[in-house]
C-alpha cells in the first residue's frame, strides 16, 4: 500500500476492487488506496475530506462507500461522515452524524439504510444508535442498546436483524447480547455469551449461526462459541489453536472460516491461521502470513481469495498485504 496503516478498514466495491482507507501510521492518515485483484496492484485515490482511524466504512446500495466517525486527534473524536464513489475516484461530504464517536459498529440494511451504534468520545461509552439514509444523506437518532459498548461487533442476520455483541463498557467487558429490530427501531437483549470479551469477532455462517472467536476478558482468549438465532442461545464450541484478539476472521466460499493474527498471551503479536470447519466445529492449523499483524483488516476477495492488509507488527504499522488462496 503507499502508507503503512492500522486501525484503517477495507472495503470490496461492487466491481470487485477492495478500497483501503485512513488508519494510523506515523500519523492518522487521509489517504487511501485501491487494490486491482486482477493485476495486484495499489492505485493511492484521492485523500478523504478528513483524517481518521477507528472510524467504519459501509458499502451502500448505490455502490458508494460511506465513511463515518473515528478520530481526528487524541482525544478529538468526529461526527463527520463523507462518501465515496468508484465511478469518479472522488470523496463528498455527506451528513454528520449526531454524535462524535470512534470504535463504533456500521451495518447496512436490507432497506439500504447504515445503522450505527455505540462507540466512545471524551470518556464516554456510547449506547446511542443512529440511521444514515443515502436518499437524504441525514441520520435518524433510533433507540439505543440496552448496554453502552465500544470494540463490540455488529451482524446483520439473515432475517434482516443486527446482533451486537460484547464490547467493554464502564463497569467491564460485557457479555450481553442484544438484536436490533429495523421495524421498531428498537433494541431486545438475547442471550448472554458464555464468556465476556472485546476485540473479538462475530461472522454470520451459511446456516445463519454466528461464530464468535478469541477477544480478551481478564486475559486473552481461545474460546469460540456459537449464535443461533431460532432459539437466541450461544452454545460454546471448540476453542481456537491460539489465543488472539485484534484478530480477523471472514466466511469462505467453501463455508470455512479463516481466522488470521491477532495479540497473543505473552505479548507476542501473530502470524498464524486457523480454519473452522462447521461441519465438524472443530479448527484446524493452516500456513501462517508472510508477517505478524494485529488491527489489520481481512476481505474475502470474487475469487474466493482473502486479502489481508496492514496492521500492526511489535509496535510498527506494516503497508505490506498478502493474499491467502484456500
Amino acid at each position: 500500500m503507499t502508507d503503512a496503516r492500522f486501525w484503517h478498514t477495507a472495503t470490496l466495491l461492487s466491481d470487485g476492487r477492495v478500497l483501503v482507507t485512513g488508519g494510523d501510521g506515523a500519523n492518522i492518515l487521509n489517504s487511501a488506496d485501491l487494490y486491482n485483484p486482477t493485476t495486484e496492484t495499489w492505485t493511492p485515490v484521492a485523500n478523504m475530506n478528513y483524517v481518521r482511524d477507528r472510524h467504519t466504512a459501509s458499502l451502500l446500495s448505490n455502490g458508494k462507500v460511506l465513511i463515518v466517525g473515528g478520530r481526528e486527534s487524541n482525544p478529538v473524536t468526529l461526527n463527520t461522515a463523507e462518501l465515496f464513489d468508484p465511478a469518479t475516484g472522488n470523496w463528498s461530504i455527506t451528513g454528520n452524524m449526531n454524535d462524535t464517536r470512534y470504535l463504533h459498529t456500521a451495518v447496512t440494511l436490507v432497506n439500504g439504510k447504515v445503522l450505527v451504534a455505540g462507540g466512545y468520545h471524551s470518556g464516554v461509552y456510547l449506547k446511542t444508535a443512529e440511521l444514515y439514509d443515502p436518499e437524504t444523506g441525514l441520520w435518524t437518532i433510533v433507540g439505543s442498546m440496552n448496554s453502552p459498548r465500544f470494540f463490540h461487533t455488529a451482524s446483520l442476520l439473515p432475517d434482516g436483524k443486527v446482533l451486537v455483541t460484547g464490547g467493554q463498557s464502564l463497569l467491564g467487558n460485557l457479555n450481553v447480547t442484544e438484536i436490533y429490530d429495523p421495524t421498531t427501531e428498537t433494541w431486545n437483549t438475547t442471550g448472554s455469551l458464555n464468556y465476556a470479551r472485546k476485540e473479538h469477532t462475530a461472522t454470520v455462517l451459511d446456516n445463519g449461526k454466528i461464530l464468535v472467536t478469541g477477544g480478551v476478558d481478564s486475559s486473552v482468549l481461545n474460546s469460540s462459541e456459537l449464535y443461533d438465532p431460532s432459539t437466541g442461545i450461544w452454545t460454546v464450541t471448540n476453542p481456537m489453536s491460539y489465543t488472539r484478539n485484534q484478530h480477523t476472521a471472514s466466511l469462505l466460499t467453501n463455508t470455512q472460516v479463516l481466522v488470521t493474527g491477532g495479540y497473543q498471551s505473552g505479548g507476542n503479536i501473530s502470524d498464524s491461521a486457523e480454519l473452522y470447519d462447521l461441519s465438524t466445529e472443530t479448527w484446524t492449523v493452516t500456513s501462517r502470513m508472510n508477517s505478524p499483524r494485529e488491527r489489520h483488516t481481512e476481505t474475502l476477495l470474487n475469487n474466493g481469495k482473502v486479502l489481508v492488509t496492514g496492521g500492526l507488527d511489535h509496535g510498527v504499522a506494516l503497508n505490506s498485504a498478502e493474499l491467502y488462496n484456500p
